[in-house]
């Protein structure tokens, strides 16, 4: 499942995987905040750092994952059930491949290398 597509740009001068508070995506989504809250008890792979105070900190992959359930959701018409489903057949697709630490890293390497080409490309 790759939502870099439809992945929101940040301007933030943050790094593009920094971790991200609610308020910063909610406003990067154009969804308000009580919505990401929900969509965290709706589909339980979405798990936000909390840090103290109940604080959420999302991760670059957690905000993909909201870029997909977004796009299920809002865009394509799904509803909160028929987006899990989707989005649990897609999981179920790509835990057939191993992922080792080392894969994993590469992945974040990849992501982090075609987020600054994209920046790249939109500055030039």
């Amino acid at each position: 499942m790759s939502a870099f597509p439809n992945t929101p740009r940040f301007d933030d001068g943050k790094a593009p995987d920094a971790l991200r508070t609610i308020g910063e995506v909610s406003a990067a989504f154009g969804i308000k905040q009580h919505i990401l809250r929900y969509w965290e008890e709706q589909f339980p792979m979405l798990k936000p750092l909390k840090r103290s105070g109940g604080r959420r900190y999302y991760r670059p992959e957690d905000i993909a994952l909201l870029a997909e359930i977004n796009r299920l959701v809002n865009r394509e018409g799904y509803t909160i059930k028929g987006a899990r489903q989707a989005l649990n057949g897609a999981e179920a697709a790509q835990k057939s491949v191993e992922l080792t630490p080392a894969v994993v890293d590469v992945l974040s390497q990849l992501r982090a290398i075609r987020a600054r080409l994209a920046g790249a490309l939109e500055a030039a």
